[in-house]
């Protein structure tokens, strides 16, 4: 049920209370869904949490509240229920309200303004620029697109960002992998890099850059070529996905503009580090990690987590309070560190820097099935089955709602076969075709959609109808949800409940009756129904298809 009726219930309960007990506060009215849905539509105990409080039965208490009800025109009746519930039933007119919210406001239904447009900034993928994306890659890029796009439309200035990881080890193998290609296909005797990455890849970047005249001794030229080449690779992929980024920050840079070497001074000057062994360690067990971390090893080269700090630093410092970033569950070590330097730097910098800045989605593995077997690896890619294989098997559509469809802290089996299906299995088939069905059914009604905004719903009494209508409410309350707490896949459990309500619907009454008020009245409803499972794709980057 949509916002607007459950804070009208909350005011006649506010009014009804202020009569019978005036010194008791009405903060404590609460609505609840009852678990049946022969017990009402909404449920409240506040009699029973005041009882004791106003030294009376709380069943009196509560048939006194329902006795002062106001009347309205959305409250059919409210009901004394088990030790002093009140069960609310709403009246079929306030049921469909939501329809003529969603007719009357369009696009833009479910949209609120939570986020005052302050900014906020959303990091995912940052992959190192060493390979094809893989699907664990598409995941996260499906996660950070879809969580943005929930926090734009309650409200945020989201900003997307890309963090390459083009400084450190993995690159430096990356460059010795293209080079011993390179040189090999020159002719050259040459031994592979024990490390180094494998797959064709490598050997199509190898054979590019001879082919532009490169040389392949030059080991620094081979690495700018070959992270350069990957980028845009990668750029592509996100492109087929249907993913635009905002900002690309290149770890390189914190190093060239001595971020990096400011954030470790600042951390000394914190007096949160100490040297042992030859290293620079910082004390980030005393901000809740399970031991200290070394910052700067015996050979004078950073750990990971430093750049990370200095990054993140730089996040806050660019006007961005409000963060996430959507990563692997591999990372899952890196929060407690880099929220650890963050505080440590709060003492020099009187940043102010709050100690869970900043926010982690941390997502599982992805299991590629085909056929029922799991496919394990890609040739171009060489270790792994990269997001273009995929959306090249199942398509945008089908990747982008999977990859979403579970909570990201779980793991995930993506059924190739399933997701090409053409069945009510399939997930994305299912409210793709719930749309498709719309259109067809509207295309051969004639009916003016203008008209059907302002149309008459009262013909629709059918409980199926009315259920339906409540469903199409709750959208606004799931989006604000799946924004709060970064969990789209809310978004697809919704939308495939709509999709199967009105599957059902459909299949149980003719929506094209003789009936002319009748008709324009389904016709409405439907049209809503519509545009619901637009505005839910359309966060989540899927199409709504007209024809299937």
């Amino acid at each position: 049920m949509s916002a607007e009726i459950k804070s009208h219930l909350i005011d006649l309960l506010t009014e009804s209370l202020a009569r019978v007990a005036p010194q008791s506060p009405a903060s404590m009215i609460a609505l609840e869904r009852p678990k049946q849905a022969a017990h009402g539509d909404w449920a409240c105990n506040v009699a029973m949490q005041l009882a004791k409080q106003l030294k009376r039965n709380p069943r009196e208490l509560a048939q006194a509240l329902i006795a002062g009800l106001p009347d309205s025109p959305w409250l059919d009746r409210a009901e004394l229920a088990g030790p002093g519930f009140i069960n609310l039933r709403l009246t079929p007119a306030a049921k469909l309200n939501a329809v003529r919210r969603v007719l009357a406001v369009g696009t833009a239904y479910g949209r609120a303004d939570a986020g005052r447009g302050q900014p906020f900034l959303v990091e995912f993928v940052s992959a190192n620029p060493t390979g094809p994306l893989h699907v664990g890659h598409g995941r996260q890029a499906a996660l950070g697109d879809a969580i943005s796009a929930l926090l734009e439309a309650q409200g945020w200035k989201v900003a997307r960002e890309f963090y390459y990881n083009d400084a450190g080890a993995q690159i430096d193998n990356l460059a010795l992998s293209v080079q011993a290609r390179a040189r090999a296909q020159r002719g050259a005797a040459t031994s592979f890099p024990e490390s180094g990455y494998h797959g064709d890849y490598i050997r199509e970047i190898a054979a590019e850059y001879l082919a532009q005249g490169g040389d392949p001794g030059d080991l620094a030229a081979v690495r700018i070529f070959a992270v350069a080449a990957l980028r845009r690779e990668q750029d592509e992929d996100l492109k087929a996905f249907g993913v635009k980024f905002d900002n690309y920050y290149l770890e390189s840079s914190l190093y060239a503009d001595g971020k990096v070497a400011a954030t470790v001074s600042a951390l000394i000057a914190s007096g949160k580090t100490y040297a042992q062994d030859g290293a620079l360690w910082l004390k980030t067990t005393d901000y809740g990690d399970d031991k200290d971390r070394v910052m700067r090893k015996s050979d004078g080269s950073h750990t990971y987590f430093v750049p990370d700090v200095a990054y993140h630093l730089s996040k806050w410092q660019r006007g961005f309070a409000h963060a996430v970033n959507v990563q692997g569950s591999d990372h899952h070590g890196t929060v407690a560190r880099v929220r650890a330097g963050l505080q440590a730097l709060n003492a020099v910098t009187g940043a102010g820097i709050p100690p869970d800045y900043p926010a982690y989605v941390l997502h599982k593995m992805v299991t590629v099935m085909k056929g029922g077997e799991e496919v394990k690896l890609s040739k171009r890619a060489g270790s792994y089955v990269s997001v273009r294989d995929l959306i090249d098997e199942a398509g945008r559509d089908a990747v982008r709602f999977f990859l979403v469809s579970r909570k990201a802290d779980t793991e995930f089996v993506f059924d190739i076969n399933l997701a090409k299906s053409q069945t009510e299995d399939n997930p994305v088939y299912y409210v793709q075709y719930a749309h498709a069905r719309i259109c067809s059914v509207l295309a051969q009604s004639g009916a003016d959609p203008q008209s059907l905004r302002i149309g008459e719903l009262a013909p629709l009494v059918l409980a199926r109808e009315l259920a339906l209508a409540q469903r199409l409410g709750e959208f606004p309350q799931v989006l604000a949800e799946a924004a709060r707490e970064f969990t789209p896949h809310l978004v697809v459990f919704y939308l495939r409940e709509l999709a199967a309500e009105f599957h059902s619907y459909y299949n149980a009454e003719r929506v094209l009756v003789a009936d002319e008020g009748l008709k324009l009245a389904r016709l409405a409803l439907i049209l809503a129904v519509r545009q619901v499972l637009q505005n839910g794709l359309a966060l989540l980057g899927v199409s709504a298809p007209e024809k299937m």
